[in-house]
């Protein structure tokens, strides 16, 4: 969608990405790293200096307790840090149970590590699953469960009684977590931020991944990073040394240094992306999208079955010409396209000015709808 917003000259609310510069600080980090030689491999599973910052910060945020040297592995970005997660730890025919919609790479990760995805609904308009439907998913093949939270595309932010859940059936089928927390800092409305690897007798069976990308606005930097149980750890080196080697040196040396921001950074984050959210799902519901506010992350999923007939990639497609308003169509985030046929994803990491053109846009095409 970002190619096609590209070749129609229009708003891209599409791929999820800010518009917007990462801090002053860790790009002049970046820099001075670059000019002090900081330039060859670092330790393939992360220069200490980064593995220290990424310990400390866990263990004062998610209260995780974490030993730098013996759990943490630093990847090419979270996404690697999955792949990296998932072929350490599964066999041919394991079954990984994964929540649905999905962010798109979790099914191609467990195909590519031999493994089965087993699905299991989040159901709007407020993405909750069916506790009974999850307890048929686990059986005697389930290796593991992956938990995104906050999580893309809905927004959803996992409650400690649905992770509770989730803990009691891992530890009654002696399956692990993968949990992906990239959008851990993003929260609204008062939800709370809760690792998995927190719960009782989690600690040993969680791997929880998360990374520069998102929390510091630089998704091009590729640094993310996988923390779990040494035993674990130590499978994960060695296939993410096989997959990458290693990732950037002097953009770890300046992630190290954005990792021990202030509080008040992680405040205004917040901050600012609550106000962008309420201006674009205020001018969505104006413009008859159907849609519930996220509560974490910085999508939006909206229900388009009000506006047209058409299904999700040809609404996008004609949402999208002529300068218009890119979108991600539902279908992606589901194993059956149908699924997703009235759902499009609007993204709203984005500078105010991005938002209010999209928002003229929407009106204008859309009109406004009470």
């Amino acid at each position: 969608m970002s190619r096609v917003c590209a070749r129609e000259k229009g708003i891209n609310l599409a791929q999820g990405f800010p518009d917007f510069p990462a801090p002053q600080a860790m790009k002049d980090a970046g820099c001075r790293a670059i000019q002090a030689d900081i330039n060859q491999y670092a330790v393939t599973w992360g220069a200490p200096k980064l593995r220290s910052a990424i310990a400390r910060r866990t263990e004062s945020y998610n209260r995780i307790a974490v030993d730098a040297d013996r759990m943490v592995t630093v990847c090419c970005g979270a996404t690697e840090a999955m792949i990296a997660t998932l072929m350490a730890v599964l066999d041919p025919g394991d079954e990984v149970i994964v929540f649905e919609p999905f962010y798109e790479n979790y099914g191609p990760d467990c195909i590519l590590s031999g493994a089965v995805p087993r699905m299991v609904k989040l159901r709007g308009p407020d993405w909750a699953f069916d506790e009974r439907e999850l307890e048929r998913a686990f059986g005697p093949k389930t290796r593991a469960i992956i938990v995104n939270t906050p999580h893309n595309p809905t927004g959803k932010v996992f409650t400690r009684v649905e992770l509770e859940i989730i803990a009691k059936l891992c530890q009654r089928w002696d399956a692990l977590a993968v949990t992906d927390e990239i959008y851990e800092y993003i929260l609204y409305d008062g939800a709370e931020h809760v690792s998995l690897a927190t719960l009782e007798g989690m600690a040993d069976r969680t791997i929880t991944i998360s990374g520069l990308s998102k929390t510091w606005s630089a998704t091009g930097w590729r640094i993310g990073w996988a923390i779990a149980p040494p035993e674990i750890t130590s499978g994960i080196r060695k296939v993410h040394d096989f997959l990458t080697v290693g990732a950037p040196a002097p953009l770890q040396d300046a992630a190290a240094d954005a990792l021990d921001f202030g509080s008040d950074y992680f405040r205004r984050l917040a901050t600012d992306y609550r106000e962008r959210r309420d201006l674009l799902a205020s001018a969505l519901v104006e413009t008859g999208f159907g849609l519930v506010p996220p509560r974490g992350a910085y999508y939006i999923m909206t229900d388009v079955s009000r506006l047209t007939e058409l299904d999700d990639v040809r609404f996008a497609m004609q949402l999208v010409a002529q300068g218009g308003v890119a979108t991600v169509p539902g279908s992606s985030f589901f194993l059956d396209p149908k699924d997703g046929r009235t759902i499009v994803r609007f993204c709203f990491a984005k500078k105010r000015e991005t938002l209010d053109a999209a928002v003229r846009v929407l009106r204008e095409r859309l009109g406004v709808r009470r």
